[in-house]
């Protein structure tokens, strides 16, 4: 039994729901462009009666949100949150479905081993995640150029457009580590999405006081898409802190997998 190309399979219809999900936030959110680089003065002006904190809140820039780059930064916050929630489902899903769905019996008598089912597993939730990725990156890509009268920085569009891949592997490492961790998960949905709103509020939070040791603690705000404007490239701290993260978490739930008892039908 390939494990590996069954996962995949298990996979292929939330993937295929989520990415198209997300093409198609990208692409009503992008369509909106024009009429708002049109109007740019009187946009801003209607920006400017709402409180500063929520400005920052919502990750709105006032420099910058007429701009092709500006407001697709904005607009990606949204699928990152989106992308988040998916890659958690994948990650907290993977290894907890068989004890709930109770085929745990089944695949652990198979001639493998629990470390080979946790990398067919993840090697499968990672690929879903490239592919719906890639699909996503190149509909935002396409909306953009349709809707931008100007020229805008490629390679600055598709960093950006990169940092949902990468927030969402720190989400897929974090939940593979809580299902290893929680002794019986009933129901995936809700503990993804505590999970990833709760980072993401913090996330705001952050924006909202300004301090800058809240960037260590979410995800979210690893990535600063004007940071990435402005120098073409990533912080490297954040993501040395990413990697190690994600060594650490999946690191202990092999181990933790490979000791646990799984309890028989």
């Amino acid at each position: 039994m390939n494990i590996f190309l069954h996962e995949l399979k298990d996979n292929r219809k939330s993937t295929i729901i989520w990415t198209l999900s997300l093409v198609a936030v990208v692409v009503l959110f992008m369509a909106l462009f024009p009429s708002i680089a049109k109007d740019s003065e009187a946009f801003k002006k209607v920006l400017e009666n709402y409180p500063e904190s929520l400005r920052k809140a919502i990750g709105m820039s006032l420099d910058s949100i007429t701009s092709l780059l500006g407001f697709y930064s904005y607009v990606f916050t949204y699928v990152v949150l989106c992308g988040a929630i998916q890659a958690m489902n994948l990650g907290v899903s993977m290894l907890s479905k068989e004890t709930r769905e109770k085929t745990a019996d089944f695949l652990l008598t198979k001639p493998v081993t629990r470390t080979q089912i946790v990398t067919a597993k993840l090697l499968a939730a990672v690929v879903s995640l490239i592919l719906s990725n890639l699909v996503v990156i190149m509909a935002a890509l396409v909306a953009a150029q349709a809707v931008s009268e100007r020229s805008f920085d490629t390679k600055a569009f598709l960093l950006i457009s990169l940092t949902a891949f990468f927030v969402e592997c720190m989400f897929l490492a974090l939940g593979i580590l809580i299902s290893v961790l929680v002794p019986k998960i009933k129901s995936v949905l809700p503990l993804s999405l505590g999970t990833v709103f709760g980072f993401f509020i913090l996330n705001m939070f952050g924006s909202v006081i300004g301090d800058k040791a809240v960037r260590y603690l979410t995800p979210f705000k690893y990535y600063d898409p004007g940071y990435i404007s402005k120098h073409q490239t990533y912080e490297i701290r954040f993501i040395v802190i990413e990697v190690i993260f994600i060594i650490v978490a999946v690191t202990a739930s092999y181990f933790i997998y490979a000791k646990k008892d799984i309890h028989a039908v």
